[in-house]
């Protein structure tokens, strides 16, 4: 299953999803110092990125099965 990480933080509903065999399609998160930390620890090559949830055209988004937002 497929899952976008809206207000993702530092990665908690990643880490936990990922675990479980879920796979990232992208994530948002406006903190610039917990973007630059999420993308040290996660491998975020060829998922969308946002930095700012009121830019997001939802018919852009990839497909996804499961919103988590923090």
């Amino acid at each position: 299953m497929k899952f976008f990480d809206l207000f993702a933080g530092i990665g908690g509903f990643r880490l936990a999803l990922e675990r479980e065999g879920y796979e990232c399609v992208g994530f948002c998160e406006i903190d610039k110092w917990a973007r630059k930390l999420y993308k040290a620890y996660y491998d975020t090559e060829g998922e969308v990125e946002y930095e700012d949830a009121t830019k997001i055209v939802p018919e852009l988004l990839p497909d996804f099965d499961v919103l988590t937002a923090g």
